[in-house]
């Protein structure tokens, strides 16, 4: 920070950094056995350039979870965040869908 925004901001409050482009992605829960993480599972399909075909490509993500609340099945959001520990890059933002086992 500049000395500028330092004299700018006052004691009480508090001064909010933008951050870059965070990516979002959405996914499914496919493991939950370690502490405060879920791998996630994101597929994207794209066209074969030489055949027309739509490949699927599936993308496995290890993602923050503070509570331990998303369990397998879970369709979620996770986002882009600095490294949280050696493999972890994303933390899981929201819940899109309950898995509801029948």
């Amino acid at each position: 920070m500049t000395q500028n925004a330092n004299a700018a901001a006052t004691p009480g409050e508090t001064e909010t950094v933008a951050h870059g482009f965070r990516r979002k992605i959405t996914g499914k829960v496919i493991k939950d056995k370690m502490h405060k993480t879920v791998v996630v599972e994101c597929l994207s399909y794209s066209k074969d350039a030489l055949y027309g075909k739509y490949v699927k490509q599936r993308a496995r993500h290890k993602a923050h979870d503070e509570t331990n609340q998303y369990k397998v099945g879970d369709d979620v959001e996770i986002q882009e965040h600095r490294p949280i520990s050696g493999q972890k890059r994303f933390i899981v933002v929201r819940l899109i869908k309950k898995f509801v086992e029948e």
